[in-house]
């Protein structure tokens, strides 16, 4: 079956860095489009960033713009976040995302990690 898990969060003083990865397996991970998103507590869930099936176009959400930076290594079926200057606002479980690139129906959810920033 498909599995997407996440690792790499924590807790980290404001200004400090983490890097979350997404490992999927049971799919064909370069016939994905993969995203970040981001859900803090009391509020909905966010799209963070995204990337396509080869990693040739990212998007970024204007609040994590310059700070954040997506990528992917197709080879190794794992996607990344590495998140600079984090802020308290930052704060939230994260969650990693495959949509197939010509079905969009066809998404899976990973079960989120969760990153914590002290102020």
């Amino acid at each position: 079956q498909v599995q997407l898990v996440e690792s790499g969060g924590g807790l980290v003083q404001s200004g400090g860095s983490l890097r979350l990865s997404c490992a999927a397996s049971g799919l064909t991970f370069g016939m994905y489009h993969m995203s970040w998103h981001r859900q803090a507590p009391g509020k909905e869930r966010e799209l963070v960033a995204a990337i396509t099936s080869r990693g040739d176009t990212t998007n970024y959400a204007d609040s994590v713009k310059g700070r954040f930076t997506i990528s992917r290594d197709n080879a190794k079926n794992t996607m990344y976040l590495q998140m600079n200057s984090l802020k308290p606002e930052d704060t939230a479980a994260y969650y990693c995302k495959a949509v197939h690139s010509s079905i969009f129906s066809l998404n899976f959810w990973g079960q989120g990690t969760q990153v914590t920033v002290s102020s």
